[in-house]
């Protein structure tokens, strides 16, 4: 049986969401104030350059002005009110706050791991309830979508906690529990026994509040269109990281967003069975679709015409090419004593395998679609997986996803900026509110220490994040989580 809902509660637990930028900051509990740098009702941001997300070029030598959280003027104008902070930014750069859509609380433990690879079971998934917003707000990350919970109530209690001032972090688009069918590899999540329990789930936790649903690997066609169906009703999209369900059958199904850019479509696997996730995982599909073959266009524009739109996670799968795996002191650093040597294991282990020029194909061959996919008018969103696996980790993963937008998808350092800030809050249906900077607009803003539309990689070099006008102390953020990621 189906859980109804009041078309009247249905309507107040989703503006949780859909107003959340136009809300009146709270005041900051001291828990929070100590990472602030600027807080003034009125501040000018001086002789700064912009990239305002929407991939026009860059403006150079602006002011910013912010009054109340909101973006009120840009201009040359460097006088201000006596009541207003003037902040001088020569040689920074000022991008919109990074919409991350692939962003997680949690990440991935293997008990006892092994050097070579091995672990016990079961797989658990521990919640970075404290290490995780901070990383992602630090990170120039002013919104994220969970994309998939482990702990719902959770998530639930800490955007409260964080929309009340009382915590540190992004604004939160909660995904509910993941709709996952029989055999999961996951012993924390539910496996729906049906159509009627994945409406039912659904209807479920809108009624707790979540704010958007994610489908899993052994979902079948028809537990999935119950769910897409349920959330539809009310407002609310479904994305999904699939297998056992292939791309066009979703599509044809209605889902509206599809996890891991075209890495983990099925469809052409060989072993591929109806409703069963195949243990080749998309592999032979992408191995075997260059991006100007049939099948690839047909898919493409498939997605299209139905309005899906494709989220891309290149930084967990830039480790399954060995030459490309980038380690940074700074992601290590982060890592608590085991989670670190969990990582270097993995890594070892990783680097120690032979040569594989069907992962290489792999990689590039993803790379490519996610390039065809935009210039055939399909919606780019960007986030990268964050679940310490590869040395994925929140907020640092976020940068690294807008780097290798540039250096393997071949975007330019614009066009990158604008699929993980404006592309994300558009699909969010936030577009008015965040995702580029015009005066209007939330003040959502990452002040950045060199020039990313020249040098992508200086996305690295955050200094002061604002959200809704306040500005958050980059460095003593990240300083505070140092050695504890992973831990809680």
């Amino acid at each position: 049986m189906s859980l109804r809902i009041p078309s009247a509660a249905i309507l107040a637990l989703y503006s949780a969401f859909t107003t959340l930028h136009a809300q009146t900051p709270a005041p900051l509990a001291p828990a929070v104030a100590r990472y602030v740098k600027v807080s003034a009702p009125h501040v000018l941001l001086t002789h700064v350059r912009i990239i305002d997300g929407t991939g026009a070029a860059p403006l150079e030598d602006q002011s910013i002005l912010i009054e109340d959280g909101k973006i009120t003027s840009i201009s040359k104008e460097t006088t201000a009110s006596p009541s207003t902070a003037v902040i001088d930014l020569h040689g920074r750069t000022v991008i919109p706050g990074l919409v991350g859509m692939h962003d997680h609380l949690y990440y991935i433990a293997r008990p006892n791991e092994a050097a070579d690879g091995s672990s016990e079971p079961p797989l658990i998934v521990p919640q970075m309830t404290f290490t995780a917003p901070r990383m992602y707000l630090a990170a120039g990350v002013t919104t994220i979508r969970t994309t998939g919970s482990v702990e719902p109530y959770v998530d639930l209690n800490l955007r409260r906690e964080i929309d009340a001032g009382h915590l540190p972090g992004p604004h939160m688009d909660i995904t509910g529990p993941y709709l996952e069918g029989s055999g999961s590899p996951f012993i924390q999540m539910h496996n729906l026994t049906g159509p009627d329990d994945a409406r039912a789930t659904v209807a479920f936790w809108i009624a707790q509040g979540v704010t958007s649903f994610k489908a899993y690997m052994n979902i079948t066609r028809a537990e999935l269109k119950a769910a897409v169906d349920e959330a539809h009703k009310h407002g609310l999209k479904v994305t999904g990281h699939l297998c056992a369900v292939t791309y066009p059958e979703a599509a044809e199904i209605g889902i509206d967003n599809l996890e891991h850019g075209f890495f983990v479509n099925t469809q052409l696997d060989p072993a591929k069975q109806p409703d069963v996730c195949p243990n080749t995982y998309g592999n032979p599909t992408l191995a075997g679709m260059a991006p100007d073959d049939p099948d690839a266009t047909a898919l493409i524009k498939l997605l299209i015409d139905h309005h899906v739109a494709i989220t891309s996670t290149l930084p967990v799968f830039e480790p399954d090419v060995p030459t490309h795996v980038h380690v940074q002191n700074r992601v290590l650093d982060a890592m608590s004593p085991p989670t670190r040597e969990a990582y270097l294991l993995t890594r070892n282990f990783e680097l120690s395998r032979p040569a594989n020029a069907e992962r290489a194909l792999i990689y590039q061959h993803g790379a490519q679609l996610e390039r065809k996919f935009v210039a055939a008018g399909g919606l780019l969103l960007a986030g990268p997986d964050p679940t310490g696996d590869g040395g994925v980790l929140p907020g640092y993963g976020d940068q690294r996803e807008v780097e290798l937008l540039v250096d393997s998808d071949g975007f330019t350092p614009l066009e990158a900026i604008k699929i993980a800030t404006l592309n994300g809050a558009t699909y969010l249906g936030q577009q008015a509110k965040i995702g580029s900077i015009a005066p209007g607009k939330n003040a959502d803003l990452v002040v950045i220490n060199g020039d990313p539309s020249a040098k992508i990689a200086d996305i690295e070099n955050v200094e002061i994040v604002f959200k809704d006008g306040i500005g958050y102390d980059s460095a003593k953020l990240f300083d505070s989580i140092k050695g504890r990621y992973g831990q809680y």
